[in-house]
């Protein structure tokens, strides 16, 4: 990735994203975060500068910056979503852990955030805004509807589908009926 990214979200989400980005030399501008507390501090070395809406720094979209929206609240990550490209003309970036396994021949919408030994299998298709934590994995031909959450070593079954905003915990498993 040429440009550096700014984090929306600088609390778990945005921690995580920070470090998928680290993790693969991306530079890494700035996390906004709307809790006033985290603002004016520093993340693994990188400043919270100001909210997730301010003006100034959202302008940098485009040719300057890329952005990655990092909030675990699916209606907050929907709406950020939405102003980014409405706003902005701003699509948000996918965060991938480098130690994750993405297939060259799996689909992947935007904004999407692939923890660590994630697996995303060949022919697995990812929606937009999709939170994988560590060791989840997707297998071939599965399907994860936008927005979606799967939690530490989630298992998606082979040709499984998972719905728009769903949520899977942390170890479960979702298996074609």
């Amino acid at each position: 990735m040429e440009n550096p990214v700014i984090i929306l979200g600088a609390q778990t989400v945005g921690t995580a994203a920070l470090d998928a980005f680290l993790s693969n030399e991306v530079v890494v501008y700035c996390l906004l975060d709307d809790d006033k507390a985290l603002q004016g501090t520093e993340l693994l070395d990188v400043p919270v500068m100001g909210n997730t809406d301010d003006g100034e720094l959202l302008k940098l979209l485009g040719k300057k910056c890329e952005v990655f929206v990092a909030t675990d609240d699916t209606a907050s990550r929907r709406s950020l979503t939405q102003m980014l490209r409405t706003e902005y003309e701003a699509v948000p970036v996918n965060a991938i852990h480098h130690r994750a396994s993405v297939a060259p021949h799996a689909t992947l919408g935007h904004g999407n955030y692939i923890g660590p030994n994630a697996v995303v299998a060949a022919t697995a298709t990812l929606g937009d805004g999709c939170l994988l934590g560590a060791n989840a994995v997707v297998e071939a031909r599965a399907t994860v509807g936008d927005f979606a959450q799967l939690g530490s070593g989630a298992l998606i079954g082979a040709d499984a589908s998972v719905g728009e905003q769903a949520f899977i915990g942390a170890g479960a498993w979702w298996f074609r009926a």
